[in-house]
This record gives structure tokens, sequence and C-alpha cells, in this order.
């Protein structure tokens, strides 16, 4: 429910039980969006397709030739770096290459995993076919590995390449050198300059030839497959679990905001407490059944102690409501002159005013105004009184006709100067009362 700016009530906090005491008050809007919240999950679980995921398992070895080094961490001890490898192998590349080993067009796509401190990849692939997840599957850990084999292979020939281009040139250089030292004198400072030359590109030589047969008799290994992927006899998704939870989730969401919504737009008193938790007032009775003895007996005492004059003003919150039912057993009940407001004068004598509020017709706005009303005119208000609607009858009262009218005269129009007169204490039966005369004035 809405606070009123115009009401004084202490402003809600942030406790924790302020919200779920909001969330007991919504319960059946906040558990009518939490049960259509799971109701969707589990309509979504089963209109989504079932779908089969199948993994194989590839060891990643060194190939033998440079490749790009990993930096040791705990997640990853190995000399490859597999994050790497498993960029290459979810490439668009691999992608093409299993294309044409399973014949098709567009094979699903590959989900790549490297566990901690392992040279293994884990190559997935989810499809509506078990059968066909593991064909893929196995698919692309072929087309990663021979993709693997022929990048090493061409990183070899190019090196090789490289080398024996190198070892040309070099063979070249020692061949010119030879020939000048035949033409030079021995013992002169050029044949030893020439014969240095000589020994440098013999070791050039030497080192390039033994670079170039270690490359040509490097074995490529790319690595291996060490579980075939097999077709799963469970699909991998829709997952209960997670379609439960989802729903279970957007469920409290939209029930907490629902519940948060609806609580500030309605403006409603439904209950005794609302009116406690929305006025600041305290409810010294609710009528919500037969105003019986002990009811009236509560509500007297309370009125007695809160009041701080002699007139009580009865003020009904909707303006429509009765107030005859309440205002004629507490005024029989009480030493106090209870006023209905029916006189013009009644809020001009009144001492304090007691609001009758009639739940789920009055609204906080209400109440609101007409507090604000009575304290502009310098009336406090001591408490409320909820009822239903209707109104619970009022108890039926053994008072003579003569002595009640008398009664009600004296509490509405006393006297100058003559003292109010009392009510006895909610009696069964009233004596008529002993009249006395004063000197010079008739009976």
């Amino acid at each position: 429910m809405s606070l009123s700016p115009d009401t004084p009530i202490r402003r809600s906090g942030t406790e924790l039980a302020e919200h779920v005491s909001l969330l007991r008050r919504r319960r059946v809007l906040f558990l009518g969006c939490l049960l259509l919240g799971l109701t969707a999950g589990l309509a979504l679980m089963r209109v989504t397709p079932p779908a089969y995921t199948a993994t194989t398992q590839v060891l990643v070895a060194s190939t033998g030739v440079q490749e790009q080094p990993n930096q040791v961490t705990n997640r990853q001890r190995e000399s490859l770096n597999l994050d790497t490898e498993a960029q290459i192998a979810q490439s668009a590349v691999v992608a093409g290459k299993a294309a044409a080993l399973l014949r098709t067009a567009t094979p699903e796509p590959a989900e790549v995993s490297v566990p901690p401190n392992s040279s293994v990849l884990w190559i997935s692939v989810t499809a509506a076919d078990p059968a066909t997840a593991a064909a893929q599957s196995t698919a692309y850990a072929k087309a990663y590995l021979d993709h693997r084999a022929e990048t090493a292979r061409t990183a070899v020939t190019v090196q090789l390449r490289a080398l024996l281009a190198k070892l040309k040139q070099v063979n070249a250089s020692l061949g010119k050198v030879v020939v000048e030292m035949a033409a030079l004198r021995r013992g002169s400072a050029e044949h030893t300059m020439a014969a240095e030359r000589q020994k440098v590109l013999s070791r050039q030589v030497y080192t390039l030839t033994m670079k170039f047969d270690a490359l040509k008799t490097v074995a490529v290994t790319p690595g291996s497959v060490i579980s075939e992927a097999a077709a799963p006899d469970e699909p991998s998704s829709p997952s209960l679990p997670l379609y439960l939870g989802s729903g279970l989730m957007l469920g409290l969401l939209a029930g907490a905001g629902a519940a948060y919504t609806r609580d500030r737009l309605d403006l409603r008193l439904r209950s005794a407490a609302d009116v406690e938790r929305l006025s600041g007032l305290p409810v010294l009775a609710d009528l919500a059944g037969p105003l019986d003895r002990h009811t009236l007996h509560d509500l007297a005492s309370s009125v007695t102690a809160a009041c701080p004059g002699e007139r009580l003003l009865v003020r009904t919150v909707p303006a429509e409501l009765g107030c005859s039912p309440v205002a004629e057993p507490l005024s029989a009940s009480v030493r106090l002159a209870v006023l209905d407001g029916t006189d013009v004068g009644d809020l001009a004598r009144a001492d304090a005013a007691l609001l009758l509020v009639g739940l789920r017709r009055a609204t906080a706005a209400d109440v609101a105004a007409a507090v604000r009303h009575l304290r502009g005119q310098g009336v406090p208000v001591v408490g409320v009184v909820t009822t239903t609607n209707p109104l619970p009858p009022a108890p039926e009262r053994t008072v003579p006709p003569a002595y009640g009218k008398a009664v009600l005269e004296k509490l509405v129009y006393p006297t100058n100067g003559a003292p109010r007169p009392i009510v006895p204490d909610a009696p069964e039966t009233f004596p008529m009362p002993q009249v006395s005369k004063a000197p010079g004035k008739p009976a």
C-alpha cells in the first residue's frame, strides 16, 4: 500500500522483516507469479527439442618443430600453449576440413575445453541426433590433427628451403676463397686472411648441414585421439534443473516486482494491521465480529485513558458509514460525552476524536485527510476503531425512553456552570433519577 505524504507515519526502512511482511501481504500474487514461472520453465523444457553431446579427447604432442612457447602457470604446466590450440580447433579452417570429411556443407560448431594441468583437448559437438554428434566430434578431432600435422610439415619444408639456400650461398663463398688461396703466396698476409675465411665458411657449412639433416629426419607427431566419441544414450539438453531453476528465479523476480508494484498502487485498508502501519494511530478495537461486552469494555477503557477531555467525537471514514452502532454503546460505557458529528457544533466542542474506519472501503488517503482535518481544528485523534461492512448491529439497551432522552440532552447541551452528568458504566437497567428542586426554580 502506498504511503501518503500527509500521513504522520514512520517511514519504512530497509529491514528484511518489512520486505517479508510485504510479500506475506501479497502472498497470493507472489505465489501466483512463482507458480507461473515454474510452469513456464517446465513448458519451455517440454517444447525444447532434445540435443545430444558427444566428446572426443585428443592428446596434443609436440610436432618437433619450433612452436609458440607457453608460460607455465598453476593451470597449465605443459610446454605447449593449449589455449591457442583450443582456438585453432574451433577455427574455420578446421571446420572446413571436418565438413570435407563428413561430406556436409555446415557441420555443427564445436566446443573445445582444456582440463587444468593436462595436454588434452576435449572436442565436443552438440546435435539433434546422437550418431551425428559422435561422427562430427570425431571429424573435428581428425581435422584438427591433420591441420596440425600439415602446418608442422609446411614449417619444416620452409625451414629446409631456407637452410638449403643458405648452404648453397656459403658453399659458393667457400669455393671462391679456395680459388683465391691457390693464387696467393704462402706466408703472405693475404694468404693467411684467406685461410681464416676458409675456416669460418667451413664451420658454417658444417652447422647448416647438421641442421638440414636434422630437419629432414624430423618425425611430425601432431598428437593422437585417446578417447573416441561415442553416441550418447541420454540427451544433454534440455536440463530439468536448469529450466526449473531459471523458471524459479524468473518467478521470484516477477513475483517480488508485482508484489511491490501492487503494494505501492493499492490504497485500500484491509485489516487493522494496515491501519496501524500506514497511519501510525493505535487500533483500539477491531469490530470484525459482534460488539460483545468484553470488546466494549476494552474499548471504553482505552478511550477513557486516551481522551484528554470530556467530549469525544466519533468520526467515520468514509463518511457514509454510520457511527451509531459504536457511538451509542460507547456513550453508555464511558464517563464522556460521545458526539456523533450530527450537530454542526460537535467538531467545535470536541476535546478528542475517535476514528471509525470501514475496512475494504476506506483508503490510506481517506484516513490521512480525516486526521489532517481534525488536527487542523485542534482536535487530537486518540485512536482508531476498525469495522467491516456492514457494521455489526449494536446491542440492545434497556434504557427507558424518557430517561435516555434526558441524559443525551444533558450530555450534548450542558447548562452553563452545571457539572456534566455521569452515566453509569454499561448498566443493564437504569433507575429513574431523583430530581431535586432548586430554590426559586420549578421542579
